[in-house]
């Protein structure tokens, strides 16, 4: 059975005002010291509306990475309320956190590709070969850059190679 199209625009709305609430929020209303800056990068609302996934960004490493994220899984009941609250709505969708990082790994994969294009190009450079020899010098007629002894020396048969007579 299809999904309304109302419904999926009701959830649509409803997880764009959670991200700028939980943004609002991040920004400073939070004062937890293990919350690193951060921001919202997608909030993921599901089907019965009873729970939600906020994607989260955090600019620092992978330990603040860590802290940050313990930091909102202690603080959302707090969201909860706040959004309660400033959305004055009856029920709130249970919220996960969750750490983003597709703009790590597209970065990485850009640097990668990168890497390759470059590599590339200097093989392309590298395997420039020089003018080709013309059907003559493959035939052995003499070559100007080669000593007058080696070309006597390859158009010489030897004797007991030479056809009889």
């Amino acid at each position: 059975m299809p999904e309304h199209r109302a419904r999926t625009y009701h959830r649509g709305r409803v997880a764009g005002t959670f991200a700028e609430e939980i943004t609002a929020m991040l920004e400073g209303e939070l004062s937890d010291p293990r919350i690193a800056p951060c921001y919202v990068t997608e909030v993921v609302l599901a089907p019965g509306g009873k729970s939600c996934r906020v994607f989260i960004a955090v600019t620092g490493s992978e330990q603040e990475e860590s802290d940050t994220l313990a930091g909102l899984m202690a603080a959302r009941g707090y969201v909860r309320t706040e959004i309660r609250d400033r959305m004055g709505v009856r029920h709130v969708p249970e919220i996960t956190f969750s750490i983003d990082r597709s703009e790590r790994i597209n970065a990485r994969m850009d640097e990668l590709l990168g890497r390759m294009e470059k590599h590339r190009g200097k093989l392309a450079r590298k395997n420039v070969s020089p003018p080709t020899k013309t059907v003559a010098e493959v035939a052995g007629a003499k070559d100007p850059s080669r000593g007058a002894k080696e070309t006597e020396h390859a158009t010489q048969q030897p004797a007991a190679a030479q056809p009889a007579r």
